[in-house]
Parts: C-alpha cells; sequence; structure tokens
C-alpha cells in the first residue's frame, strides 16, 4: 500500500520560512517523480515544485523560484520542500504527490496522494 506524509506545515509571518517533508512508503522511490501542489480555499489545486524521478532535475511555479527549493533523499524515500520569504499568496493546504513517469505539472498524472498539510502565512 503506497502512502504519501506530510509534515512541517504551521503558521509563520511574511517573510519567515517553512520546510515541509513527504515521505513515502510502499513504492519504489527512485523510479517516481515527486510533486507539491497546494490548494487554497476556493482555488483550483495548483503546481509548486516537482523533482524528478532520473536525474533529480528540478521544476518550479514562477512565483516559487528564488524562494522554494525542492531536494529529495533517496536513502529515506522523502522529499523536502525548503520555502523562503514566505508571502500572504502562498497560504494553502500543501500536497505531496508521486507519479511512475516523468515530470509533470498536470495534477490528474499524479497517481498517488498525500493528506496534505496546512501553511498559513500572516501578514
Amino acid at each position: 500500500q503506497v502512502q504519501l506524509v506530510e509534515s512541517g506545515g504551521g503558521l509563520v509571518q511574511a517573510g519567515g520560512s517553512l520546510s515541509l517533508a513527504c515521505a513515502a512508503s510502499g513504492l519504489f522511490f527512485v523510479r517516481h517523480t515527486i510533486a507539491w501542489f497546494r490548494q487554497a480555499p476556493g482555488k483550483e489545486r495548483e503546481f509548486v515544485a516537482a523533482i524528478s524521478w532520473i536525474g533529480g532535475n528540478t521544476y518550479y511555479k514562477d512565483s516559487a523560484k528564488g524562494r522554494f527549493t525542492i531536494s529529495r533523499d533517496n536513502a529515506k524515500n522523502t522529499v523536502y520542500l525548503q520555502m523562503n520569504n514566505l508571502k500572504p499568496e502562498d497560504t494553502a493546504v500543501y500536497y505531496c504527490a508521486a507519479r511512475g513517469g516523468p515530470y509533470t505539472d498536470y495534477a490528474p498524472r499524479y497517481e498517488y496522494w498525500g493528506q496534505g498539510t496546512q501553511v498559513t502565512v500572516s501578514s
């Protein structure tokens, strides 16, 4: 059974930092692209960042470039999202997702999802 468990969310002031983690089990981790998506109240789920299954190439939403960093530790089956200089518009539930294929920012292509972790940025 595949499980993705997010951790690290919380409340932070604008300009602050948070680090999210996504721990995976039940899948061949190195063969999966892992991505972070987020969903704010009343809005569509949107792509934030991804790290590819081969080569560790990284991809980011434009507004995340220069502020967020995605990384993976294949030995720990864990992906991290370091978020710096957070803004109130970053407030959302952040979801970790995995797919057994190359990178895409299209959410329906991801087969496995975590339950999400809340990130709240106060102004």
